[in-house]
């Protein structure tokens, strides 16, 4: 009977503790930890409009930079590429929205666009490696030799950049004898597309990289293979840019990954403001800068060293070149 009255009397206690804790959660605590997460949420709230204000403001600002310096492009960019040709390679997934202002920003500096040649999923597709790999191999010349551990993207790079651009000025705007057919087999083997005419060789080549990064399993392999279009590209002209925005030059992306090969990255220039009026001027003055036979990493991402190359008037007679690559 003492233990039952014993345990009884330890489960009332337990109850009545309880009880007394409602209570005074309820009368006590209750109003105290109301009134400060209502002063917390006041305080975030207020933070909150204070950086959508700034953001907006920054964005107000930006946008009217741009709008001054698009306005302003023509006289940015005005004889710095005079006398060249220029050809844009799109990256899988690069924005559509930038082909017209870069035709326009070309152009407008005194280069003729030769065309755009875009290409497909499928060229950066894993399962069709070994199909590229043979496609190149086929359409190579007889006595054509590529280097040792050459991947299927090296090898293709090589050929189709026989086919859209030349560092010997005088074959500028003419079709390349040795690479006959080589774009039309690409193109009917769906790894690319082709726009205006890239087959009549440009001098200068810009590679226009995804939006975003790739992802899965294969996103290295992808990756790199725009780092070798790059690379062939830069090899077969008097100068390479590959252009994009932020993310490219972010963990993952290609200009991050060209910036890693060192020889590539010494030869090929890079710019990460595309997306930008000013960025979009910086890709004319590092084609420039390229004329001479220099390179540099431009914009505002981690590997970039300035916003822009240092900005030399053009000559009259454009610099010689012939022996890049």
């Amino acid at each position: 009977m003492i233990d039952f009255r014993y345990h009884l009397v330890s489960i009332v206690a337990i109850f009545l503790a309880l009880t007394v804790g409602i209570v005074l959660g309820s009368t006590v605590l209750e109003p105290t930890f109301f009134k400060s997460a209502e002063e917390m949420t006041a305080s975030l709230r207020q933070a909150n409009e204070k950086y959508l204000t700034q953001i907006s403001q920054l964005q107000t600002r930006e946008e009217g930079g741009d709008s001054l310096v698009t306005t302003h492009l023509p006289d940015l960019v005005r004889g710095q590429l005079a006398g060249e040709r220029v050809v844009l390679v799109e990256a899988p997934g690069a924005s559509a929205a930038l082909r017209d202002p870069i035709e326009k920003l070309v152009t407008s500096a005194g280069a003729v666009y030769s065309g755009r040649i875009s290409l497909t999923d499928k060229f950066v597709d894993a399962e069709q490696a070994s199909v590229l790999d043979g496609l190149a191999t086929n359409l190579a010349q007889a006595g054509t030799t590529f280097p040792d551990g050459a991947t299927p993207y090296d090898k293709a790079a090589a050929m189709l950049a026989g086919a859209i651009v030349t560092n010997d000025r005088t074959q500028a705007g003419r079709a390349n004898p040795a690479a006959t057919g080589v774009l039309e087999a690409f193109q009917a083997g769906d790894f690319l597309t082709l726009n205006g005419d890239p087959g009549r060789r440009a001098t200068l080549a810009i590679v226009l990289a995804p939006t975003q990064p790739y992802e899965g399993e294969d996103a290295d392999r992808q990756t790199n293979a725009l780092v070798s279009v790059a690379a062939g590209l830069d090899g077969g002209a008097l100068g390479t840019v590959l252009a994009g925005t932020v993310t490219a030059s972010a963990n993952g992306g290609v200009i991050a990954a060209l910036h890693d090969t060192g020889g590539v990255a010494s030869a090929v220039s890079t710019v990460d403001t595309v997306d930008f009026a000013a960025g979009r001027v910086v890709v004319v003055y590092a084609l420039r800068e390229q004329l001479a036979g220099r390179s540099g990493s431009y914009g505002v991402g981690s590997g970039a060293t300035a916003f822009e190359p240092a900005v030399t008037a053009p000559s009259q007679t454009p610099t010689p070149a012939a022996g890049r690559g």
